[in-house]
């Protein structure tokens, strides 16, 4: 044992100062030396001629620690030429195959780090074998207080592995002792100053460190340029590139890589093409890194054209190329020419790898084809290619999209079968999974099982239970997120903010907004945008317009989620002309071609009364997505235009877009708004069959709603026993609407008494129900339901109609104060009446739910507010422009004639949007055909 513990303390003794070079013949590569080119197959000799000759084959002369430190030491004693370089890599690659870490660095450190050749070598072999790089710097710390002095090379090479480690403390105090023996700091030691600066301190130190250095040769003009594009500083590295460019000094190939990935960052597409001059003028087009980094930077700039240019003109197209450019049409949505470069890709005998294949991936779930995602995954699978972390991330990703449980489960089994249950990136992305797939039980068993929770992880899980309305839970788990540790950053309280607003808990949601202030931190546009958006879900537009107000006051501007929310808010409240306001400034920030804000301009326009200028929203989209047919669908069946919607989903059809559940709910309204039932059948029988779409309770709903406006209520009452399952209110709802319509009092009778149950506080439905009693003169039957009302407290609410005139509303309502004009608008209409009646016109005295004289009624008909609104819109605005008309109640049969005769004896459009749909009038006649 003591001669095994001799070589390390000889060479310490021995190599006191290691600043004085000795010409030595290196290796270009440092690892395991051929032993059938350099090995005597005899024995070692201990003569001194035979040993100083001597070359070892570890392999088979070593065979434990012991025997490495012996014939170490036994060198030493007996040779004067131990040090020789092939015979120290013996012992290094020895020490390393035993373990023996600290001896290993030590020769390297004696014997090696002088040049500078063997540096990405000797780490390359020593983490192969199972050391660490924290443990050579503790040799070197070793070393250094025995007394070893080591040269700027050696220095350098410290330097290097603190830059690698981040040890800041270690790597400054390099750079004392180079100071401090004033040693004149070669090319390299220089860049490895600017290395360790810029990865430990960041680019200003180690830009200082090149502009004190005198003399700025390419090789640290190159470094420069690098330590700023390592550290994101694309702008400043481009500008020392053309600093560098001014001196007539050479890039190198990995620095105009680099400076081309630049302007893929900065979308510097003329400055790209500078480069790629520069590159043309120097010769350097056969170098495959810079045509792979051109490639990259046209595609950055989406220029697929350039990069393909490139692409084709390459001889020597290696992987790297061929992943770039493929990677490149799929970014871009290019996927059927993706696919054609990944099958000539094969013909040229360049085999895939699992880059390739993550490319199609990411291209396929970026452009929303999330199916595909699913079936590439099982084509590489086939292939014989084992998902990594980015495949089975992408694959979760899609499945939370389409909210593909089961299969999401099964990528589970996988995920565990496989042993990547330790991926950070794998169980966080499982964790969203499950809370977008409405599993939080799992979710939060996923969480559990996470040893290292990243705060991705934890507000995945706070979002999911915030969102379902489990804020205790949501609040638990931030406040333990903060016990371990992890502080919570804005996407935290974000989530907490989303799931308050979107909950119809807006004081809460106001609450965590301050909570986000007294953090310490500033709520953003997607703070305010949550709660913009929670508000116009919920219906609470005009607090959607309020906080918009107090956005603006601090001074953060929109996004396309916030203008969207916004459009959603002037849809629920029609105002027509602050929409159009909002387009324009949709078109001055380019978010028209946001597909989230086009749709919700279609749908604005759609339900403040513009059909027209929403169709052509809808035609001037290049890219239509599912919502957007959906979205101008449903717009044409709130007018009652069963023909142009159905006409419409012939198109999209042809457009290979797939219908969904919200397609079919659309067209279904369409039909009972226009009294299509055959089309109705049709789409409601072939919507499973041909489409693969699983009728909702909401199909169902639409289906009664039609058979019951037709007429056929014994059909629609039989329609809803033979529901798959049991009928909410909005399916009894609409069956006792058509009751009302057609007079059929025993089966609204069923109708409300299952209402009753469902809906108990609900005044509309009691007050449909009195209307049926009163069409049918059962006065006993509406006070009996009207005293149902008083005992169970509940109340109908004002009935309202308002209609904007010289940018100011002006409100109709049954409650409040009256209109100040209230005279002139009665003798108006009045004077309308009797015109009217010269026509024919008969007022509809059923519409009255009031045991009265047929005098009085007509008298009450007067006031209904929808009159009293169109009224004053005739006298107050002038032709051509439309009168519209928001009213919060179903029109009655008498105000819909009256609207009717108005149209035709002042020759104006009239737009009324009822509770339930729009009805455009002019001529005398409706858009909705009297069936409404």
């Amino acid at each position: 044992m003591e001669a095994a513990a001799t070589p390390l303390y000889h060479f310490i003794s021995s190599h006191q100062s290691l600043t004085q070079k000795q010409p030595r013949c290196y290796s270009t590569n440092f690892g395991l030396v051929n032993a059938a080119e350099t090995l005597s197959e005899s024995s070692p000799s201990t003569s001194l001629e035979s040993l100083s000759s001597l070359q070892f084959d570890y392999v088979k002369k070593f065979n434990s620690l012991n025997s490495v430190r012996a014939m170490h030491a036994k060198m030493i004693k007996l040779s004067n030429e131990w040090d020789t370089k092939k015979n120290m890599q013996y012992f290094i690659s020895g020490y390393l195959e035993f373990g023996d870490f600290q001896s290993a660095a030590v020769l390297f450190f004696v014997g090696f780090a002088e040049n500078y050749l063997y540096w990405n070598s000797f780490l390359e072999e020593y983490t192969y074998f199972g050391g660490t790089p924290c443990e050579i710097l503790e040799v070197f710390s070793e070393l250094h207080s025995k007394g070893v002095n080591f040269n700027t090379e050696i220095l350098a090479f410290v330097l290097k592995i603190c830059s690698k480690l981040r040890d800041m403390l270690l790597g400054l105090e390099v750079h004392a002792c180079l100071i401090k023996k004033g040693f004149d700091l070669d090319v390299y030691t220089k860049c490895a100053l600017m290395n360790f600066y810029g990865r430990c301190c960041g680019t200003e130190s180690a830009n200082k460190v090149f502009k004190e250095t005198s003399m700025h040769d390419s090789l640290l003009w190159n470094e420069a340029i690098l330590v700023n594009l390592r550290n994101e500083k694309w702008a400043e590295g481009l500008q020392m590139f053309r600093d560098m460019q001014a001196l007539l000094v050479k890039a190198n190939s990995l620095t105009i890589s680099k400076v081309l990935q630049a302007c893929g960052k900065l979308g510097a597409l003329d400055e790209g093409k500078h480069i790629h001059g520069y590159v043309i003028r120097y010769a350097l087009e056969s170098n495959i890194l810079i045509r792979t980094a051109l490639i990259n930077m046209y595609v950055k700039n989406d220029n697929i054209k350039l990069a393909r240019i490139v692409f084709d003109s390459t001889d020597n197209r290696n992987l790297p190329c061929w992943n770039s450019i493929i990677s490149g049409y799929t970014a871009l949505g290019y996927l059927d020419d993706a696919w054609e470069l990944f099958h000539e890709m094969k013909t040229c005998n360049i085999k895939p790898d699992i880059i390739t294949w993550n490319s199609l991936l990411s291209g396929y779930f970026l452009h929303g084809s999330y199916r595909e995602v699913l079936a590439i995954v099982r084509r590489m699978q086939s292939a014989g290619y084992q998902p990594n972390r980015n495949s089975i991330t992408c694959a979760l990703q899609a499945v939370s999209e389409l909210g593909y449980l089961r299969i999401g489960k099964e990528i589970h089994c996988h995920v565990l079968r496989n042993g990547l249950d330790y991926d950070l990136h794998i169980a966080t992305s499982l964790v969203d999974m499950y809370v977008k797939n409405d599993d939080l039980t799992s979710a939060q068993a996923v969480f559990d099982c996470m040893k290292n929770r990243n705060v991705c992880a934890w507000n995945s899980l706070i979002s999911g239970y915030s969102c379902k309305g489990h804020f205790e839970k949501a609040g638990d788990l931030l406040d333990q997120m903060k016990e371990e540790g992890i502080k919570p950053d804005i996407v935290t309280y974000n989530s907490m903010v989303s799931g308050y607003s979107t909950s119809n808990c807006i004081k809460e949601a106001l609450g965590m907004i301050r909570r986000i202030k007294s953090s310490g931190m500033s709520p953003n546009v997607i703070s305010w945008t949550s709660l913009v958006s929670g508000c116009s879900q919920q219906g609470y537009f005009r607090e959607a317009f309020e906080f918009l107000t107090q956005m603006q006051d601090e001074g953060i501007k929109v996004n396309s989620v916030t203008v969207a929310s916004l459009l959603q808010a002037c849809a629920g409240l029609s105002l027509l002309h602050i929409g159009k306001e909002i387009h324009c400034l949709c078109i001055r920030n380019d978010f028209i071609d946001d597909v989230y804000v086009s749709t919700a301009l279609i749908d604005m326009y759609s339900k403040c009364g513009n059909l027209e200028n929403a169709q052509k929203v809808f035609q001037s989209l290049e890219d239509k997505t599912l919502a957007s047919w959906n979205s101008m669908i449903t717009g044409f069946a709130i007018y009652g235009l069963g023909t142009e919607a159905i006409s419409l989903f012939d198109k999209m059809r042809e457009a290979n877009i797939q219908p969904d559940a919200i397609t079919f709910i659309a067209l279904l309204s369409s039909c009972k708004h226009s009294g299509l039932l055959d089309k109705g059948w049709k789409y409601f029988d072939h919507m499973k069959t041909d489409f693969g779409v699983i009728p909702t309770i909401e199909h169902y709903s639409c289906m009664v709603d039609l058979l019951g406006r037709v007429g056929y209520l014994d059909e629609a009452s039989d329609f809803i026993q033979s529901m798959l399952m049991e009928p909410n209110a909005a399916v009894w709802g609409a069956l006792l609407t058509s009751c009302r319509i057609h007079g059929n009092v025993e089966l609204g009778e069923i109708a409300a008494e299952h209402l009753f149950k469902l809906e108990p506080y609900n005044a509309a439905n009691y007050a449909l129900m009195m209307n049926l009693y009163a069409l049918s003169n059962r006065w006993k039957d509406v006070d009996r339901i009207r005293d149902k009302m008083e005992a169970m407290g509940v109340k109908i609410g004002p009935v309202w109609s308002w209609l904007k005139v010289d940018q100011r509303i002006h409100i109709f309502s049954t409650a409040g104060k009256t209109h100040p004009e209230e005279g002139e608008i009665f003798f108006e209409l009045y004077k309308l009446i009797s015109e009217m009646k010269k026509l024919g016109y008969k007022p509809d005295t059923k519409c009255v739910v009031q045991n009265i004289s047929e005098v009085e009624k007509e008298k009450a008909l007067l006031g209904h507010t929808e009159k009293l609104a169109i009224t004053y819109g005739l006298i107050r605005t002038t032709s051509p422009a439309p009168i519209r008309v928001i009213n919060n109640t179903r029109i009655c049969s008498d105000c819909h004639t009256v609207a009717k005769y108005m149209s035709l004896l002042r020759r104006r459009e009239i737009f009324l949007k009822d509770g339930v749909r729009f009805h455009h009038f002019r001529d005398g006649k409706c858009s909705c055909c009297d069936l409404w």
